[in-house]
């Protein structure tokens, strides 16, 4: 029931095989693609601001559907009792790539992760889903991709721009077309016993390249890795994918023409997408971004997590969690290898007094739900700090950090004042071309009160421990449990 959400990775060799072919093949593998509305929700958070050098970050959420929509899927994953059921999604990737291309982040939330799912409304019968608690392998069930969708942004505060769905099928077509990929365990392994549990993998200690119908077995396997839990099959996920980026950026898959069409055919009968990503073109673009990432320079985890309601669910792990999300925000590198920058300070470029700035609510958080009047809260305590110009914006939207932006490089100064009058780390402070004056924006880690919460305040610029980060070139084999050896 588990696939790995892994093809975007393999994006830039896919639309390798669709460029050189012909008007027609190139429509026909248009026609291949499945495509979804990409966010169901009424999330107001906004596209990140572009770096100096005009670049902006990209997000990619990648979920792996456990549909039995087809015989070949019924097949593939058993349980022919849910033939006729929603899928779910049990398998939730989210890939962030760095405004610079520099480095790519990948982050898995476990299946059972119980969360706020978003009021969602189907976009092909108009059935509305009202905001609910569950796990958010169910959100899929609420009208589809965009649905997940909305809940992600929801829980991390993260902008998405697309996202990539692959059922059990499109996982076996597409290891087939990559030729395999090369996995390791410790021990004997075989993912079964007497109650049905397991997906029938079977393998002797050692490395083995893995494709077709045993790939799919790797992905799904829970009972027989580590703690026979979602959390070790996450790491078995993030072994194959590491695994997977490393032979394809090597080549040695990709000298044959018929094997580069035979990737293109399968990929892109594999997936669905959302519309902004709905064309080969489009594919061939953003292939062109993750070619740039070095495999030293990727780093996967799993959402820190703890255990809730006796051990029946999963809970993102207070303080942790919300680290993690707000380094995706700020687009810091999971790996701690982001060049450092200048601590310089600029002066103000007047007096406090005389500096215009502009408070707007941030807090319009569709499962929080807004606070209302944090803009003129806020707005007088920076007039009794002496910012005799400051003024609110009644305009609400939606951000998880509070942040300081300036429109050009003088004003940077003012800004950096501000921040440090209400205390703010002078990691809040950012350029940005869509403001007019400095604008200090409220966000939802600041919903009370004046003094700004001196958890928020910490620049914590380190992915936590309990993160398991596993980076791109690192080689190793999964833990076998004992319970599930031969």
């Amino acid at each position: 029931m588990r696939i790995l959400r892994w093809t975007a990775l393999t994006l830039a060799v896919l639309v390798l095989g669709a460029a050189g072919a012909g008007y027609f093949y190139y429509e026909h593998l248009n026609g291949n693609l499945k495509k979804e509305n990409l966010d169901l929700g009424d999330s107001k958070i906004g596209k990140p601001e572009p770096n100096a050098a005009g670049q902006t970050p990209l997000n990619i959420l990648l979920i792996g559907s456990d549909s039995r929509n087809s015989a070949e899927n019924v097949k593939l994953g058993g349980a022919k009792q849910d033939a006729d059921r929603k899928p779910l999604g049990d398998v939730q990737m989210l890939v962030h790539v760095s405004a610079d291309r520099s480095n790519m982040s990948v982050v898995s939330i476990p299946r059972d992760t119980r969360v706020t799912i978003p009021q969602c409304t189907d976009p092909h019968d108009g059935t509305v889903y009202p905001k609910t608690e569950g796990a958010i392998n169910q959100s899929l069930q609420h009208g589809g991709p965009g649905c997940t969708v909305a809940t992600w942004k929801e829980l991390t505060g993260v902008y998405i721009d697309h996202f990539m769905m692959i059922d059990f099928s499109g996982v076996v077509s597409m290891a087939d077309a990559i030729g395999g990929v090369p996995v390791c365990v410790d021990g004997n392994v075989y993912s079964h016993d007497s109650k049905g549990h397991g997906s029938g993998l079977k393998l002797t200690k050692g490395t083995h390249n893995v494709k077709g119908v045993q790939a799919l077995q790797w992905l799904r396997t829970r009972y027989g890795f580590e703690d026979n839990s979602d959390i070790g099959r996450a790491k078995a996920q993030h072994m194959y994918m590491t695994s997977m980026i490393r032979q394809l950026k090597s080549g040695t898959k990709l000298s044959d023409p018929g094997k580069l069409m035979d990737l293109a055919e399968a990929a892109t009968d594999a997936l669905t997408v959302d519309h902004g990503l709905g064309t080969v073109k489009k594919l061939y673009d953003l292939g062109n971004d993750l070619k740039r990432v070095p495999t030293k320079r990727t780093t996967m985890i799993t959402m820190p997590w703890e255990y809730g309601g006796g051990g029946e669910y999963v809970l993102p792990k207070p303080g942790d969690a919300e680290q993690t999300f707000s380094l995706l925000r700020n687009d810091i590198s999971l790996d701690g290898k982001d060049k450092k920058k200048p601590d310089a300070t600029p002066a103000p470029t007047a007096p406090k007094e005389q500096i215009p700035v502009v408070v707007q609510n941030g807090t319009a958080s569709t499962v929080l739900g807004p606070v209302s009047g944090r803009a003129a809260v806020i707005t007088s305590e920076l007039v009794r700090l002496g910012y005799a110009r400051a003024t609110a914006n009644t305009v609400l939207i939606s951000q998880a950090d509070t942040t300081v932006l300036y429109p050009d490089e003088p004003r940077q100064g003012d800004a950096l004042a501000v921040a440090k009058a209400l205390k703010l780390p002078k990691s809040a402070v950012k350029s940005s071309k869509s403001v007019q004056e400095v604008t200090l924006v409220v966000g939802n880690d600041w919903r009370e009160g004046t003094a700004y919460p001196k958890a928020a305040a910490d620049d914590g610029e380190k992915t936590p421990k309990s993160a398991d980060a596993l980076n791109g070139e690192e080689k190793g084999c999964m833990k076998v449990n004992p319970s599930y050896t031969f």
